[in-house]
Order: structure tokens, then sequence, then C-alpha cells
């Protein structure tokens, strides 16, 4: 792995990990109010906001020149095909995450729905401006690390098959959900096969920022609608039970 895909690994680590001072430091300048558990959500949730839009900035810095290349090489599908994988992408990547998570509901008796998901949902709830991270900024910054460099670097060693899987395994890893190892490795699994097919890592940027999206939209803009549905589903199902 070259040097500046090192660099680029290191600056995502720092970003994660950056809370740690981030978040004290805005505290201690009176950020958020004086109620304690107040202040602590919407400083975690700005610290998230500026140190993403910060190692973003500086990822494609150090990437500069592998921006004026961006493509596989020999691999680059043209501009309409390109579109349309992107565009079928979306509903790839949402077919293998329904029959993962039927997997894990059905054969491994997992049970379904994401703590983390729910827990970045609440925040943005609290700050709507956070969506700018989980729908755009942490899909360019997870494709950039898991498929152009971590993948990218397996498949100028290994076939495809090994490639997507070890990277997709450590991109389902690194979501700390290793209950849900099998959803995200599926995710994972179908950016890499975008990344591959097309040659073009905005094929996977646009199909993940679709999907996160798709998600946050599903589960804030609609949730109560989807909550009331549930409830009559589950009323149906019991007058069906009692009848029979």
């Amino acid at each position: 792995m070259e040097k500046r895909y090192w660099y680029v690994i290191l600056t995502y680590i720092v970003m994660q990990l950056s809370g740690i001072i981030g978040i004290p430091i805005l505290l201690y300048f009176g950020f958020g109010g004086e109620d304690y558990d107040t202040a602590f959500t919407l400083a975690s949730t700005y610290w998230l906001i500026i140190s993403f839009f910060a190692a973003l900035l500086m990822i494609l810095y150090i990437l500069r020149q592998d921006i004026k290349d961006r493509h596989l090489a020999d691999q680059r599908s043209s501009g309409a095909s390109a579109v349309g994988w992107a565009v079928g992408g979306v509903f790839l990547a949402m077919f293998a995450q329904g029959i993962a998570a039927s997997i894990e509901i059905n054969l491994l008796g997992i049970e379904p729905g994401s703590e983390n998901t729910q827990q970045i949902i609440q925040l943005i709830k609290t700050t709507p401006l956070l969506i700018i991270v989980t729908s755009i900024i942490g899909p360019i910054l997870e494709e950039i690390i898991f498929r152009k460099i971590i993948f990218g670097s397996f498949y100028r060693k290994f076939n495809f098959w090994i490639s997507a899987f070890l990277s997709s395994v450590i991109f389902a890893l690194v979501h700390m959900e290793p209950e849900h190892l099998l959803l995200y490795s599926a995710m994972g699994f179908t950016f890499a096969f975008l990344y591959v097919k097309t040659g073009r890592l905005l094929v996977p940027i646009f199909a993940h920022v679709a999907m996160n999206t798709l998600v946050v939209v599903v589960q804030t803009i609609f949730a109560e609608d989807i909550e009331r549905i549930m409830k009559e589903a589950e009323k149906m199902q019991s007058f069906i039970s009692f009848l029979l």
C-alpha cells in the first residue's frame, strides 16, 4: 500500500477518536447551554460534523493526485453505463441488504434493527444538520477508505471474491455491531462489485449515499406512519389468530 494511503487511513482513525478531545473542548467553552445532558448531545453532534468535514478536506488533499485518475485501470465504463449502474446499484444494495437481514432474522435468530442507526437517528432529530454527515460525507469517506484503498489494495494481489470478502468484513467490523456482520458485509460486497463493474468510485458512492439517505428519510420523516402501520398489522394479525 502506498504511503499516502496510510496517511488517509490514519486521518480516518484520528477523526473517529477525535471526539475524546473535541467534545470536552466544546463543553469547556459552554457550548450547548447549562444542562449537561443536552449540552453533551449537542457537542457530540456538532463535533461529528466538524471532524468529518475536516477529515474529508484533508483526505481529498492527500489524494489530490488520485482524483485526477480516480478510476480502476482499464475498467472504466461509459458515462451512460455508470449512471445506469449507479441507479441500479441502489436497488442491488437494497436487495443484498434484504437477503442478509432475512438470513440474520430467520436462520441466525438475530433481532432486527441497528442500535447504531437508532442512536444516529436520535441525534439527527436533535440536530438535522447531521444529515450532511450521515448521508453525504460519511459514505464518501467510507467508499474512499474501504473500496478505493482497502479493497483496491487487496484487488492488486487477489481476485475479486477474496478482495471483496476481506474488505467487506473489515467494513462490517468497523461499524462495531458484530451481530450484524453479515448485513454490513453484504453492503460492502455490493459496493465493491459496483466499483469493479464500472471502474468508477462515484458509482458506489452514489449508491451508498442513496441508501443512507433513504434510511434517514424513512426513520425520521415517515417514522410515525411506519409505526402506525406496524401497530395496525399487529392488530390484524391478532384478530386473524382469534378467528382461527
